[in-house]
């Protein structure tokens, strides 16, 4: 590496602050996953975001029929477009046809971002795509349709687009004023590969000549040579190169997401290479030197349990590792508040910036089960808040109704809700972040009983659910195993919202005032000998980091004689 330290000085400028609080996707090919499923992961950043699950019901509507668009970030009515005859239903970012769109966006040219006259924005472009396509494919043809006649009213975004069989990504940006719809390009990851985007574009050369892998507007490069962003030949043109040059900052707050996600998942392996080639890169230190790889060949086969936690996150085990530096605090604490910058005797200063993250409204890992029917194959796991602090809970896609707890609704940023994930995964997370190393822990044996628990009961569910369905299922048999879907789907959300209730209380007894009452092997609290009402305790202190540097700090007086 051409540097260690763990907070970069900025000689020019400072991040913008969409990069600081914007998402992550992992996206997981079938012939990647330990269980033949296409898995995409995301999580929904953003400070001013709540954390809910959306639904929408399919539907039928009659001609001349026009829906109203509402963007998506600020809930203002930007439109109106004609609906369709048939929708299909939705639930969070997946269909009833195992269809998934996730997002992160990367903004790109400013001049770009504005478009007069547009009417649909990148949050309802995935909504209503989930709404009326039934493959990645149809998807990625229905968000290029619905741009060209309606504009695009947003900045440049990465999608992940998967379905049963194929995932892709795709990367749009507007045309700004002046100009209708958008350029874009998607590629399909090939089967056995691993892709990720974390707010910063990565499609780079397009196979133009392969048309079974690669889709893209026709005007792609034209389009970047009337603007001035490239004057060269088409095999040489490079998508983010044209409308999102990489600086230190899509380096360092996003492109070293997606390295640390691969690492992860590939053992250090990108490749037939060593990860550690690209650290500097990801790390911003050679913002100039080989661009990392699209996507990466899985090493070992991807199991839930791996992909769940590589958005919990921090960098550990890294030379970005958050739990290691100062800023971590007296307990090991991966976080640092906003701003994510600080200035200090005329220098600016940067934090890191992980895949887990304090401002997530919600975080989804979705998987799509091609040996399933599609009533019974799609199944979206969401977790409310930092992924780290929460755990997945899982609800299929042909569900006749969300459960409460996350359902659109129940509490929303201002207003408390007793019966909201959100809510009471925000208690818990707030009291980890006080004492990290020894509440994180205690959090993490939760969120494995419970995701570990519902994945043995899913087995179970869907084993009973291939009875019903039969060979040749009729309505009466799909009905009812939606209905048994619905039922286990809240069953599960609303054991998860006790659990994590009954975690809220058990923290505040367990760890009060900074101490640490000890327990007995059945989990009872120790006491004295004298009282079965006074505990024992401990007193564990801070790390030996907080110690070194608070007592370069002090004054002479503080220390003991």
């Amino acid at each position: 590496m051409k540097g260690k330290t763990l907070l970069i000085v900025l000689a020019t400028a400072l991040l913008s602050s969409a990069r600081m609080e914007a998402c992550t996707n992992v996206i997981v090919t079938k012939g990647a996953s330990a269980d033949g499923s296409v898995m995409v992961t995301y999580s929904a950043d953003s400070h001013q975001l709540y954390g809910e699950c959306y639904f929408s019901a399919a539907g039928r509507f009659a001609p001349k029929t026009w829906l109203e668009i509402v963007e998506w970030d600020s809930g203002k009515r930007i439109g109106q477009i004609a609906q369709v005859p048939q929708t299909y239903q939705t639930v969070g970012n997946m269909n009833q046809y195992q269809v998934t769109i996730t997002e992160t966006t990367f903004g790109g040219r400013e001049e770009l971002s504005h478009q007069s006259g547009a009417s649909i924005d990148y949050g309802s472009l995935i909504y209503i795509t989930l709404q009326r396509a039934k493959s990645a494919r149809e998807a990625i043809e229905t968000i290029a349709t619905l741009m060209d006649e309606y504009g695009y009213a947003s900045a440049g975004e990465s999608f992940s687009v998967a379905d049963k069989n194929e995932a892709w990504i795709m990367e749009i940006i507007g045309k700004g004023e002046g100009y209708k719809g958008a350029v874009w390009a998607a590629a399909r990851i090939p089967d056995g590969y691993i892709c990720s985007h974390a707010n910063q574009s990565r499609i780079h050369h397009i196979d133009f000549a392969d048309k079974e892998n690669w889709l893209y507007s026709e005007d792609v490069v034209d389009f970047a040579r009337t603007k001035g962003y490239f004057a060269g030949e088409d095999k040489d043109f490079s998508f983010c190169d044209a409308y999102n040059p990489l600086d230190f900052s899509g380096a360092r707050a996003c492109e070293a997401r997606v390295w640390s996600a691969f690492n992860i998942l590939t053992d250090g392996n990108f490749n037939g290479r060593k990860a550690d080639e690209w650290l500097d890169f990801a790390m911003g230190l050679d913002v100039d030197g080989e661009k990392m790889p699209l996507y990466v060949k899985a090493t070992k086969p991807v199991t839930f349990r791996a992909l769940a936690d590589v958005m919990r996150d921090h960098y550990e085990g890294t030379p970005m590792d958050m739990t290691a530096d100062a800023g971590a605090g007296g307990h090991h604490t991966p976080y640092r508040w906003r701003p994510m910058y600080f200035q200090y005797e005329g220098k600016s200063y940067l934090n890191e910036r992980a895949i887990a993250t304090q401002q997530t409204g919600f975080w989804i890992l979705c998987q799509s089960r091609s040996w399933l029917p599609d009533v019974l194959g799609g199944v979206l796991w969401i977790g409310m808040d930092d992924a780290a602090t929460s755990a997945l809970t899982p609800v299929y896609t042909n569900v006749k109704e969300v459960p409460q707890p996350i359902r659109v609704g129940n509490g929303n940023m201002i207003t408390y809700s007793e019966t909201s994930q959100f809510w009471i995964n925000n208690r818990v997370a707030q009291f980890a972040y006080l004492l990290y190393d020894r509440v994180a822990p205690v959090v993490r044996e939760k969120i494995l009983a419970h995701e570990d628990g519902c994945l043995e009961d899913v087995k179970v569910l869907e084993e009973q659910a291939l009875k019903i369905l039969g060979s040749d299922p009729g309505k009466k048999q799909i009905d009812k195993v939606r209905s048994i879907l619905t039922d286990f789907s809240n069953k599960k959300s609303w054991e998860l919202l006790n659990t994590w209730k009954d975690l809220d209380r058990f923290l505040m007894v367990k760890f009060m005032d900074g101490n640490v009452k000890e327990q007995n092997p059945d989990g009872s609290f120790k006491t004295i000998e004298t009282s079965a009402t006074i505990p024992t305790l401990t007193q564990p202190g801070y790390s030996e980091q907080w110690k070194r540097a608070v007592s370069k700090d002090l004054p002479e007086h503080m220390i003991a004689k």
